[in-house]
Parts: structure tokens; C-alpha cells; sequence
């Protein structure tokens, strides 16, 4: 008898626990408390990176599906007109995240109170000009940017670099804006990731979301290493190698690196234009797993100033395997590296010394 009382005692608690729970989550309800909307500024916003990308954030796939945000859109004067077009577009769409659009061409409107920037916006090599043309163009653009970010941009704000050159257009940010913690100035190489995922996944007929950990070292260019050594891919036994599984040496040292260093020049020539969608992704990828971090067990490729691992010359902005917890990113660490990619690697590394070498004789 003393144990059904006991049970039934253990029902009212459980019932009254219960009702408990659902009057706080009314009450929560009612209040309407949801948090603080975050400032992000996409730079180069009436691009076609940036109409995809805007929507993105707009819709929670960056920061998630309960995060608020305020969106700053910033464009050269030419493209002011559509600029205020892309911002008719977004309050059209009526996202209920959104809390605040701003349109302009002014860098220091655009930077002002921002806590994640974006920057897409660069100066594209044109058809006869010269590769020191280009880098001198981007190095004054990012000079400027990097100066209203110093400034105006709030203090723990986190800066992703799109425009090419990524790699060095963020060195050119991290000299002239000391006042963002180092660690919070990166470059997009996510882009490269997933595509090296995506060939992955193709080769082996498995889903995309079966593979994981390979790696993009280096440069965001066509000399970049994509780094299948240690990926795995998720089995009915467990997770395998993706080499022991792919079973073809030859492949992943040659068409698999070959494509994915070369899927930009393929996409555009096939619609004429740029990755603009899958670039837009990739940098939601590349925000969402630094602010609200990485699985357990998985890394993903940025572009972070090197702290000297691997042996690539400190201070490089330079991709690696990275963790993120917490809003900080940790490079991957212990990786067995063979001959060949030792090779690739430290191309990769030269050539980022000679980009960082011709963008300061351009500020000079």
C-alpha cells in the first residue's frame, strides 16, 4: 500500500513540476523577451554575393533562427540605386529576425556600433590589368575599411573577408585596424571547404552531410591546398577514411585538387557569372560555426592569422583545420603532414609572403 501512495506522490510532484514549466514558458511568452539583435554590415551588398547573402542572415541562417538581427549594406555611389533597391526587397520580405535595415555608401555609417562584418565588396581584376594594379586598388579599399571598422565598429566585432585577394585583403585589415583583437580578423576559405566536401561526396555516392574533415590549406587562389588525408565519411560500421574508401591515389592528388582550385573558373564558365549563391552559404557556414561553434569531433578550413603551426610564417592570414567554441577559433592540432602536402603547403605559404610583399609596396 506504502508504495502506491509513494507513486502517486511521485505523479502530483511530477504533475505539479509540469504546470510549473508551463506557466514560466507563458509567462516568458507573454513578456515577448528575445535577445538583443546583432549588427552585421555586408559590404559590396548590391553584388550578387550580397543579394544572396542578405537574405540569408535576414532568414537566421547565419546566427540561427532565434537571433534578431539589424543589417548594415554598404556599396559604392554607382551602385547606391540598387543598393536601395536590395533594402526595398528586404522590409518586402518582411523577415521576422529583422530588426533594422541601413542603406548606404558611407564607410562610416556602415561601420558604426557593427558586431560582424562581411566584407564582399573589392575591385575585380579586369581583362589588361596587371596583378599589382589589382592588389594596389584592394589595398586601398581595405586601408579604408579597415581605418571605419578601427573606429566605429563595436570593440568584439568579427570581420570575415570575401573579396579577393581574401587572404591578403584581411592582412591589409588586420595592419590598420588594431583595435580588433587579431583573432577576430578571417578569411573566407569555407567556400573551398565545402566544395572539396561536395567532390567528396560525389565520387563516393554518399550524402555531403557524410563527410567531413577534409581540410583547405593556404591560399584562397588556384594554388590552394585541398587536403583529403584525414577526412572520414560515415559508414553503416562506423566512420572510415575517405582514402581508404575513395581507394584512388591518384585522384585525390590530382582531379580532386585540380577541381576544387578550379570550380570558381568552371561555375563561371558554365552561367556566365560568379558563385554568388554558394559563396553566400559558404560565409553563413563560416559566421554560424564561429559564433555558435563546430561539432564535436569536426573541424572546418578558415583563413586566421598563423600562430606559427604547421610551420607557416607567423602573422600570414593563412587557412588551417580550426575548431570554434564559443566565439574563438583553435587551430587543429598534431595532423601527421606527408611529403607531398608539405610541398603544397609551403607553396602556399610562399606565395602569401609575396602577395603580403607587393600589397605593402602598393601602401608605400
Amino acid at each position: 500500500m506504502d508504495g502506491f501512495v509513494s507513486i502517486e506522490k511521485s505523479f502530483v510532484v511530477l504533475g505539479c513540476v509540469y504546470l510549473s514549466w508551463k506557466i514560466i514558458k507563458h509567462i516568458w511568452s507573454s513578456l515577448n523577451l528575445e535577445k538583443d539583435p546583432v549588427t552585421v554590415l555586408v559590404t559590396g551588398a548590391a553584388g550578387q554575393i550580397g543579394y544572396a547573402l542578405v537574405p540569408m542572415i535576414a532568414r537566421g541562417e547565419m546566427l540561427g533562427p532565434d537571433q534578431p538581427v539589424i543589417i548594415h549594406m554598404l556599396d559604392i555611389e554607382q551602385a547606391a540605386e540598387a543598393l536601395n533597391g536590395v533594402k526595398m526587397e528586404l522590409i518586402d520580405a518582411a523577415f521576422p529576425l529583422l530588426k533594422g535595415v541601413v542603406a548606404t555608401t558611407d564607410v562610416v555609417e556602415a561601420c558604426s556600433d557593427v558586431n560582424i562584418a562581411i566584407l564582399v565588396g573589392g575591385f575585380p581584376r579586369k581583362e589588361g590589368m596587371e596583378r599589382k594594379d589589382v592588389m594596389s586598388k584592394n589595398v586601398s579599399i581595405y586601408k579604408a575599411q579597415a581605418l571605419a571598422l578601427d573606429q566605429h565598429a563595436a570593440p568584439d566585432c568579427k570581420v570575415l573577408v570575401v573579396a579577393n585577394p581574401a587572404n591578403t585583403n584581411a592582412l591589409i585589415l588586420k595592419e590598420f585596424a588594431p583595435s580588433i583583437p587579431e583573432k577576430n580578423i578571417t578569411c573566407l576559405t569555407r567556400l573551398d571547404h565545402n566544395r572539396a566536401l561536395g567532390q567528396i561526396s560525389e565520387k563516393l555516392n554518399v550524402h555531403v552531410s557524410d563527410v567531413k574533415n577534409v581540410i583547405i590549406w593556404g591560399n584562397h587562389s588556384s594554388t590552394q591546398y585541398p587536403d583529403a588525408n584525414h577526412a572520414t565519411v560515415k559508414t553503416f560500421t562506423g566512420e572510415k577514411p575517405a582514402t581508404e574508401l575513395v581507394g584512388d591515389d591518384k585522384w585525390l592528388k590530382t582531379e580532386f585538387i585540380d577541381t576544387v582550385q578550379q570550380r570558381g573558373a568552371a561555375i563561371i564558365k558554365a552561367r556566365r557569372m560568379s558563385s554568388a549563391l554558394s559563396a553566400a552559404s559558404s560565409a553563413c557556414d563560416h559566421i554560424r560555426d564561429w559564433v555558435l561553434g563546430t561539432p564535436k569531433g569536426t573541424w572546418v578550413s578558415m583563413g586566421v592569422s598563423s600562430d606559427g603551426s604547421y610551420g607557416v610564417p607567423q602573422g600570414l592570414i593563412y587557412s588551417f583545420p580550426v575548431t570554434c567554441d564559443k566565439g574563438e577559433w583553435s587551430i587543429m592540432q598534431g595532423l601527421k603532414i606527408d611529403e607531398f602536402s608539405r610541398e603544397k603547403m609551403d607553396a602556399n605559404a610562399k606565395e602569401l609572403m609575396e602577395e603580403k610583399s607587393l600589397a605593402y609596396s602598393c601602401l608605400n
